[in-house]
């Protein structure tokens, strides 16, 4: 072998590998970076460097040629897409003909094909889950049991979130347990009225959201600078994201090699040893075939890619896709449904504004099939965010007439406070959701077409008939006027909390994870991205990946140290 030879070969081989580098694939790479091993972060899309890589992040809306709008040209080319992105932060989108999908039924697949992944554009919400989660399934004979609860994933939050940065307040809530929280950002005065009234008239709690922006400077980032301007990349690194953090600091240690423009093809797997033994990649740009090999894997494409990669992955072992002797992988897809509310307009408090913006809204946390509250319709419950604003010019044009000075002056009054409420309900697992492909049909890289089949059930819509009905409720206990409720009837992807395809379970035969996000029968692959949640609760999912990956990274490197993995 030539020297040029070996020098290839050395280079095409790693401790670990982390296929995907959004929330939890940049957390890996950072743990995985962090205890010593030498780490391939894979991601099929173009490099992001932090402050760098953000062209429009300083742009004013009259530095825009369409003033941040979407044109007509981009709805008709990117019919999903484009529900997502406006002209500020189009570019970390995916664009539909690129990255394309079938529908079986209409489902929208959010794709953030770059390093950070969609770490980048996220809404930043950390919400912990509790047993009132975990216990569920197991309580209610749906799907199959969590395979771990509260106590095993409470330390593994604290570490999270001391160092993403979270602000909020504690509540003191069982149901959504306190955390480590910076400093809470204020509610407005038309949203402490509303968190007085829902206290005093239902015993319901509202609070601020609890976000990972920075309301002070933190780990060397930060803090918020309160620009709203998040998803087109934040230069002062105010909310956390891959590429401000994590990628960051596992590239600091010396031990990650980043590798862009690399679609994961397949999961290379071994017959004689019973394990992974790399992966294979075909590079966007040349379209070379390259191996990679590694004693350790974490799959975190995240949820719809990562059941397509384990599809493909077959061999005389697992000829249904790597890890699938149960055949649940791509099954149980889930995502929150958040169509559903109501809005409602207050006469008070006209000597009262608000400075500034803020990054977020507020929070009122499940109350349905809580305690003593048991509904009949439907089971599991919901939470509501919202916020309260004055209404501007904008949301007034229709109703201004006129010309002149009492003109202006009507333009530039604000109007009266509102506010807009809407639940966040969660989705039972179930097997008609799910993710495979089709085999008659390949895209450009030559790879099966993949295909989601997801439709909403009859639990989901009850839900929402309450949340418009409590919503209402408790604004107009609150004395709010011209309340009006809504069902935007938003399809299956559209809250971006895409979950499920690779379950946790105890039980090898019903799902595809142990409780270490360890494939059962592949013991040297994790996968800890939304394919491992066994049922979605109904908080924002991303800090729960978050501890689970650091959990789950902490286990592998023990058992690679102790030569379980090889």
């Amino acid at each position: 072998m030539s020297i040029d030879q070996h020098t290839a070969r050395q280079a095409r081989n790693y401790d670990a590998i982390v296929i995907g580098s959004g929330i939890s694939g940049g957390w890996a790479a950072k743990e995985l970076c962090d205890k010593g091993l030498k780490t391939l972060l894979l991601d099929r899309g173009r490099d992001v460097r932090h402050i760098l890589d953000y062209p429009t992040a300083n742009l004013q809306p009259w530095d825009f040629r369409f003033r941040t709008n979407t044109t007509r040209e981009e709805w008709a080319a990117d019919p999903v897409q484009s529900s997502g992105y406006d002209e500020g932060n189009r570019h970390f989108y995916a664009r539909d003909a690129e990255s394309p999908y079938v529908q079986q039924r209409p489902f929208s697949w959010f794709q953030g094909n770059q390093v950070g992944g969609r770490s980048l554009t996220w809404g930043r919400q950390c919400y912990r889950l509790s047993d009132l989660d975990f216990e569920a399934n197991a309580k209610e004979g749906v799907g199959v049991d969590w395979p771990i609860r509260y106590k095993e994933i409470a330390p593994w939050y604290d570490y999270v979130e001391r160092y993403i940065g979270v602000s909020g307040r504690n509540e003191g809530l069982a149901h959504l347990p306190d955390g480590v929280f910076l400093p809470p950002m204020e509610l407005n005065c038309i949203e402490q009225h509303l968190r007085n009234r829902i206290q005093q008239d239902f015993g319901r709690t509202l609070t601020i959201a609890r976000v990972a922006n920075l309301t002070k400077g933190w780990k060397g980032r930060g803090p918020c600078l309160y620009r709203n301007l998040c998803s087109r990349g934040c230069p002062f690194g105010g909310y956390f994201s891959s590429n401000s953090a994590t990628i960051p600091q596992a590239m600091a240690t010396g031990n990650l090699t980043l590798r862009p423009f690399s679609l994961v093809k397949e999961v290379i797997f071994d017959e004689r040893s019973g394990r992974a033994t790399g992966v294979r990649v075909i590079d966007t740009v040349t379209l070379d075939d390259t191996e990679f090999n590694a004693p350790l894997i974490f799959i975190n494409a995240s949820t719809i890619a990562t059941a397509a990669i384990l599809l493909r992955s077959t061999s005389s072992r697992f000829p249904n896709g790597l890890g699938n002797d149960s055949g649940q992988v791509g099954l149980n897809l889930m995502d929150h449904h958040s169509s559903a509310g109501a809005a409602g307009v207050h006469d008070g408090y006209e000597d009262r504004y608000y400075r500034g913006r803020r990054p977020c809204g507020f929070l009122i946390p499940r109350f349905r099939n809580v305690g003593n509250d048991k509904q009949t319709q439907f089971t599991r419950g919901y939470q509501v965010q919202g916020i309260g604003k004055r209404m501007g010019w904008q949301e007034q044009k229709d109703s201004l007439a006129g010309f002149g000075r009492s003109f202006k002056n009507a333009v530039l009054s604000p109007g009266p406070w509102t506010v807009w409420m809407g639940g966040w309900g969660e989705c039972l697992p179930s097997a008609t959701n799910r993710v495979y492909l089709d085999t008659s049909l390949t895209d450009k890289w030559g790879l099966p077409m993949t295909v989601v089949d997801f439709a909403f059930g009859r639990n989901e819509e009850n839900m929402q008939v309450d949340i418009q009905d409590s919503c209402a409720e408790m604004l107009h206990s609150a004395g709010f006027k011209q309340v009006n409720t809504f069902n935007y009837s938003k399809p299956g992807g559209s809250t971006v909390h895409e979950m499920g395809t690779a379950r946790m379970g105890h039980d090898p035969n019903t799902s595809v994870l142990n409780a270490f996000n360890q494939l059962h029968a592949v013991k040297n692959v994790f996968i800890t991205d939304g394919s491992c949640m066994t049922s979605s609760a109904c908080q924002n999912p991303s800090l729960t990946y978050m501890a689970l990956t650091a959990r789950a990274c902490a286990y592998a490197v023990d058992q690679l140290k102790k030569g379980e993995l090889r």
